[in-house]
């Protein structure tokens, strides 16, 4: 009797999982059962710098769920996107990666190439080369996690490439980017291309899928519309240099 006693306030404590339609801060958390069910999922990394996390999504039905929120170990050059290299500075903006960017072999345990300079910081005239996410808790111009974090996030980004994802979108953002954060940022110098970024974090937030970017005339171009429907509108900001 004990033990069906026990049984059934386990099953009782065990929280119950909805599709959310909130932020997706706000989303309900997942399951470890669930987390293990949606390796080979497709795949989404977002990484805020001020707030030193990289979030992990997977994704569940229409919808890419957070499997887990790392706290980076380090980053250098603090706020702001990379320009030159040799300026130290990990980078910012919107990368997308194949799995020739993963690298399990790195001395720094393993490593994902986020794939910088892309199309736009080419545009811009940037330099440098082997940014990535990796292990080993130390980084100049990287984004070093510990070896454990590392393992998990590589598993869920190898499987999704496994089971057929072409592309990990990576969006790299200075901060949350809310109004209020906007605000407070208002006088940095690198606040017209953080202008650019904040149409894709809102659209994650929002539609709970990553945002389609793309670069025109050496802008960021983010896709506006509804995940659900054809695209029918787009939103440009000038390209700072």
């Amino acid at each position: 009797m004990l033990r069906i006693a026990l049984l059934f306030a386990m099953i009782l404590s065990l929280p119950v999982f909805t599709m959310s339609t909130a932020a997706a801060s706000e989303q309900v958390p997942l399951s470890q059962l669930d987390k293990q069910q949606l390796l080979g999922s497709p795949v989404y990394i977002q990484i805020f710098k001020q707030e030193r996390v990289l979030e992990l999504y997977a994704k569940m039905q229409d919808q890419f769920r957070l499997i887990g929120a790392y706290k980076i170990c380090d980053f250098s050059g603090g706020l702001g996107n990379k320009r030159r290299e040799g300026d130290f500075k990990s980078p910012e903006g919107f990368y997308s990666i194949d799995i020739h960017h993963l690298k399990p072999n790195s001395k720094f345990y393993r490593a994902i190439n986020i794939g910088f300079p892309n199309d736009y910081d080419r545009a811009q005239g940037y330099s440098g080369n082997y940014l990535m996410i990796h292990g080993n808790c130390l980084s100049i111009g990287c984004y070093a996690m510990t070896d454990s974090q590392m393992a998990s996030i590589y598993s869920y980004v190898q499987a999704a490439f496994d089971n057929g994802q072409r592309n990990v979108e990576i969006s790299i953002y200075p901060f949350r980017m809310t109004e209020a954060n906007m605000q407070s940022h208002r006088n940095s110098t690198y606040i017209n291309f953080w202008r650019q970024l904040q149409p894709g974090y809102l659209y994650f937030e929002k539609y709970h899928q990553p945002p389609t970017v793309s670069v025109v005339n050496g802008n960021y171009v983010i896709n506006q519309s509804s995940p659900l429907t054809p695209p029918t509108s787009q939103l440009a900001f000038t390209a700072v240099k």
